[in-house]
C-alpha cells in the first residue's frame, strides 16, 4: 500500500498538476493539505473518475485537508479533539478499507509564526492536542499513519542552513521538543526509519531561488504506529514534482507498507 502526503497549496489552482501526479504515481491513499476551499468546492469528480473515494474537511481560502483513497473511507473524524472552539480545518482522520485496514490522518499543523505571538501559542497548543489524541489512537493497537505538513524541522540535517531558521517557529526548541514528545509515544518517523539520509527536503520556498539552490527543508512527515512501522518497506520523496508546471512549494512524500 502506497500512502502519500502532499501540501498542494490550493487544489483548484493546481488541479491539472495534482491530477497529473495522481495519474502517474497512483497512490493507494493520499493525505492532502492546504486545499484552500470549502467542502462543496473540492473537485470531487476528477478524483472519482480516477477511482478514488474522498473525505474532505475544507475551509474558505485557507487551510483545509482531504483524504483520497482507492478503497472506501470509514470512521471519518473531522477536526482534532481537545478544543471545540477551534474552527481551523487542519485534521482529518479515517480508516481505509481492504483486507488490512489502516487508520490514516491528514495533518496540517499550524505554522506558528511569528514566535512570541498567539499564533505560536496556538501551534504549541495544537501539538499538545495532537499528542493527546495520538496517545488514544495508539491504544487501539492498529496500523496508524499520521501524515502531513507538520511545519516542524526536526533536526539540523533537515535544513540546508540551520542558522537561517533560528528565529522561525518551525525550528524553535519548543516546537522540536513537542515533535519529539509525539514520537516518544511510540511513533516512528517513516523517513528516518527507511532512509534517514540528511537533507531529504520536502519544501522549497518560492522566493530567492530556493529550489534552484536546493535551499529546502523537511517538514512533511509520516509518523507510524508499531503495527504500521513493522510493515514499512520504503519511502519516496517525489522531488522533481517541484520542477513541474505551476508547482506547489511542497512535494509529495510517499511511504510504502507491506499490506
Amino acid at each position: 500500500m502506497k500512502i502519500a502526503t502532499w501540501n498542494v497549496n490550493s487544489v483548484n489552482a493546481r488541479l491539472d498538476t495534482v491530477l497529473d501526479w495522481f495519474t502517474r504515481a497512483q497512490p493507494d491513499v493520499a493525505c492532502l493539505q492546504e486545499i484552500k476551499c470549502v467542502d462543496e468546492k473540492f473537485p470531487r469528480e476528477p478524483f472519482e473518475q480516477l477511482g478514488y473515494n474522498l473525505a474532505v474537511f475544507g475551509q474558505k481560502s485557507y487551510n483545509g485537508v482531504a483524504l483520497v483513497s482507492k478503497t472506501p473511507l470509514e470512521d471519518v473524524r473531522r477536526g482534532l479533539p481537545g478544543d471545540e472552539t477551534d474552527e481551523q480545518a487542519r485534521y482529518l482522520e479515517a480508516v481505509t478499507g481492504g483486507e488490512t485496514p489502516v487508520r490514516v490522518a491528514s495533518i496540517y499543523l499550524p505554522n506558528g509564526n511569528p514566535i512570541g505571538t498567539e499564533k505560536f501559542a496556538y501551534k504549541l497548543g495544537w501539538m499538545d492536542r495532537l499528542r493527546a489524541h495520538a496517545a488514544e489512537l495508539l491504544k487501539l493497537e492498529e496500523p496508524l499513519v499520521l501524515a502531513g505538513d507538520y511545519n516542524v524541522i526536526p533536526n539540523d540535517d533537515d535544513v540546508k542552513t540551520p542558522a537561517n531558521w533560528m528565529n522561525d517557529a518551525l525550528f524553535q526548541p519548543e516546537t522540536r521538543g513537542a515533535y519529539r514528545a509525539l514520537m516518544w509515544l511510540g511513533l516512528t518517523d517513516a523517513y528516518q526509519a527507511a532512509d534517514g539520509a540528511p537533507h531529504g527536503y520536502t519544501f522549497w520556498d518560492y522566493q530567492a531561488g530556493a529550489w534552484q539552490r536546493n535551499n529546502g527543508i523537511r517538514i512533511d512527515h509520516a509518523l507510524l504506529s508499531a503495527q504500521a512501522a513493522e510493515r514499512l518497506k520504503g519511502v519516496t520523496i517525489h522531488k522533481q514534482q517541484r520542477a513541474s508546471d505551476k508547482p506547489s512549494d511542497h512535494v509529495p512524500f510517499e511511504i510504502e507498507l507491506d499490506l
